[in-house]
C-alpha cells in the first residue's frame, strides 16, 4: 500500500510540476547553459508521463539550442530517465493492480506474452514503428518478465533514429527551414505508411480468423 502511495504521489509531482511550470522550464531550455541541460532533460523525462509539451516540439528546440550531438544526448538522456522510471514504477509500484487491469485487456496479455517470447526485438520494433502508444509499452513491459536491460537497450536503440531526426531538424531550422520540414516530412511519412501496413495486415488477419 505504501508503494502505491509513494508511486501516486510521484507521478501526480511531475505532472503537475511540468504542466504549471512548463513555460518557465522552456525559457530555461531556450536560454541555454548548464542549467538548461538539466531542466531539458527533466521536461523531456515529464512528457513520457504527460505530454505537457509535444515530444517533436522540445527535441527540436532542444536541437536547435543545443546543435545536434548535444541535442540527441540531452533527449535521448530525458526520454529514458522517464522510461524506466515508467517502467520501474508498474513493475514495483503498481504491479498488482495493474495486474489485475490487465486481464480485462486480452490483446494487452497477447502481447505481454509475444514480448517476453521475443522482448528485444518486439520492443525494438515498437519503438522504431510506434504502432503501440509509448505509456503501453512502458507498462506492460514493466508488468511483464522483460529483463531491465533488455527494455533499456532495445528502448534506447528504438527511440535513437526518432531523436536523430527531429534533433537534426530543430538545429537545421534557423538556417534551412524546408531542409527542416522536408527531413520531419519524410521520415514521418516513411514512419506512417509503415505503420499503416502493419496496421492494416493485422486487421485483415483478425478478419480472416473470425470469420473461419
Amino acid at each position: 500500500m505504501l508503494k502505491k502511495i509513494i508511486s501516486l504521489l510521484l507521478v501526480a509531482a511531475i505532472i503537475v510540476i511540468g504542466y504549471t511550470q512548463k513555460d518557465a522550464l522552456l525559457e530555461i531550455v531556450k536560454n541555454g547553459g548548464i542549467y538548461a541541460v538539466f531542466i531539458g532533460i527533466a521536461l523531456v523525462g515529464m512528457t513520457v508521463f504527460f505530454p505537457i509539451i509535444p515530444y517533436a516540439v522540445l527535441a527540436g528546440i532542444i536541437g536547435a539550442v543545443f546543435g545536434v550531438m548535444q541535442g540527441i544526448l540531452i533527449s535521448l538522456t530525458g526520454a529514458m530517465t522517464g522510461t524506466m522510471l515508467m517502467f520501474f514504477l508498474a513493475r514495483y509500484g503498481f504491479k498488482d493492480w495493474a495486474q489485475n487491469k490487465l486481464k480485462q485487456y486480452p490483446k494487452l496479455q497477447e502481447y505481454e506474452l509475444h514480448l517476453e517470447k521475443n522482448s528485444f526485438m518486439a520492443i525494438l520494433f515498437v519503438r522504431l514503428v510506434p504502432i503501440v502508444p509509448t505509456p503501453v509499452v512502458n507498462i506492460v513491459c514493466g508488468l511483464s518478465k522483460v529483463k531491465w536491460t533488455t527494455f533499456f537497450l532495445a528502448s534506447s536503440l528504438g527511440k535513437l533514429p526518432n531523436t536523430l531526426i527531429i534533433t537534426f531538424a530543430g538545429a537545421s531550422f534557423a538556417q534551412n527551414k524546408w531542409l527542416s520540414f522536408g527531413v520531419y516530412g519524410v521520415y514521418m511519412l516513411v514512419i506512417t505508411s509503415i505503420s499503416y501496413v502493419i496496421l492494416n495486415r493485422k486487421i485483415e488477419k483478425e478478419k480472416m480468423e473470425s470469420n473461419s
